[in-house]
């Protein structure tokens, strides 16, 4: 066992660095290394697994069922095995396992395992199938249409117009546009306006899986493939009539993209550890939140698969671009909250439009939106006006930085008091009692000081 510490102890920092989990036990079953990513899907500290035997850890694998102890009794190798357990909080997680014996001196000492989580993607193309199964409709439940792309901007009016030309052909669209702009509903908007609207559609964010699971959950895989000893579905074929939208495409891994570009010439796909080709009908939707040919020169994607792409393209413009929506969808976005807290909000004050319009909004409309639902939650149900008062901190700070310097004590104190009542009560989601205890000040004492200083629009 000794020298395996040692060994794990040579390695730790190289093992922490790999993208799957890492698990190593001596030939006793007991665990001496755990890797972070290990720690993260089965929902466990890594000192509630170092120095346990690793049936009591996993209560719910055997002798039989668990392919490190399967490694330690038969000392024979175990390749690309699907292993079912419960996590700590009893949910079921599907990995894929690759696990070695140790051999030291002809004597087997312990195992490694290198597993790979496979349970979203297992839960995602089930989901998918049964959907398609039963009634074929959209995965993404309320379909935004044309009506849900709220602007005053002449240009993206334009544009709009164009894209819903573009909508009634199967041809491939490209989306672009910083963070929060709005792209998925513009997308979605394109699918509803299109005689596929009925049929399936899938969105799936390219930079949320590392490039194996990304490759098995687009184009599926067969038994005896890495992904374990199951037929799977990619979402190409579960896509099979509608629409494949394919969102941050830049961070898709070029070979990938050449894997793509292929099923978009030829119209079919291949699933992993097959030769046979699957004949697919799928309309393609990709979206960047840089601007493609940008993307191209910086060679995150392919000129090629782009210029495939490329059919209709529409750009969707940052909000400071278009400062004439500011007001359009703060209004729009009132309306929502107001229903959904219940409360008497109905617009904003004057300096709250002034500061909005200053605003650099790095966010987009993601980011006004998530402003006035903080603002529309931190507020007392009788407010009308959301002031600077009830605005997160940065926006606030950002108003503090507009404001001419203030010469006495008296105003400086005030100011100061009121950048701690607030904060206050952001930490405590805008309940009085709880804000006036952690302030050790009367709740009337505190009701009286967030009146006057709405009054005085602070």
């Amino acid at each position: 066992m000794g020298k395996v510490v040692e060994r794990a102890d040579w390695f730790e920092l190289i093992l922490e660095a790999i993208d799957e989990a890492i698990h190593v036990v001596d030939d006793q079953g007991v665990t001496i290394f755990y890797n972070h990513n290990a720690a993260k899907f089965d929902c466990l500290q890594k000192e509630e697994v170092i120095g346990k035997y690793i049936l009591d850890v996993y209560p719910s694998l055997t002798e039989k069922t668990s392919t490190l102890m399967h490694v330690l009794r038969t000392g024979n190798p175990i390749y690309h095995s699907l292993q079912t357990y419960l996590n700590k909080n009893g949910e079921k997680i599907e990995t894929v396992n690759t696990t070695l014996p140790i051999i030291e001196d002809s004597k087997l000492i312990g195992a490694v395992e290198v597993a790979k989580d496979v349970s979203k993607l297992s839960a995602l193309s089930n989901r998918l199938d049964q959907k398609k199964r039963t009634n074929g409709v959209s995965e993404t439940d309320q379909m935004h249409d044309f009506s849900s792309f709220l602007t005053n901007d002449p240009l993206l009016k334009e544009m709009l117009e164009k894209a819903k030309k573009a909508a009634a052909y199967p041809s491939s669209v490209v989306v672009y546009g910083e963070t929060g702009t709005g792209k998925e509903v513009l997308v979605q908007a394109i699918v509803h306006e299109s005689d596929r609207k009925d049929q399936v559609f899938i969105p799936q964010n390219c930079a949320a899986l590392p490039e194996s699971l990304l490759e098995s959950l687009l184009f599926g895989s067969v038994k005896g493939s890495y992904t374990g000893a199951i037929d799977r579905k990619g979402l190409f074929e579960l896509a099979d009539g509608g629409t494949l939208f394919l969102d941050e495409l830049q961070a898709m891994p070029l070979t990938l993209q050449t894997k793509l570009l292929r099923v978009l010439e030829d119209g079919v796909v291949r699933r992993i550890g097959d030769a046979k080709a699957i004949k697919v009908d799928v309309r393609v939707i990709t979206a960047l939140n840089i601007d493609p040919f940008e993307a191209v020169k910086k060679q995150i994607l392919r000129e090629d698969l782009f210029y495939r792409l490329h059919v209709s393209s529409f750009h969707i413009p940052p909000l400071r671009a278009r400062k004439q929506d500011i007001k359009l969808l703060s209004r729009h976005f009132i309306q929502t909250y107001h229903h959904q807290f219940s409360k008497n909000v109905t617009r904003l004050s004057e300096e709250t439009t002034q500061l909005f319009m200053a605003h650099h909004w790095p966010g987009n409309v993601r980011e006004l939106k998530h402003t006035i639902e903080h603002a529309v939650l931190m507020m007392p149900k009788e407010a009308e006006d959301i002031t600077p008062a009830y605005l997160p901190a940065h926006l606030r700070a950002q108003k503090r930085e507009n404001k001419p310097p203030q010469s006495s004590l008296k105003s400086q104190v005030t100011s100061f008091e009121q950048t701690l009542i607030q904060e206050a009560l952001s930490k405590h989601n805008g309940n009085i009692k709880q804000t006036a205890a952690a302030l050790k000040i009367p709740r009337q004492t505190l009701q009286y000081k967030l009146k006057k200083y709405e009054d005085a629009e602070m």
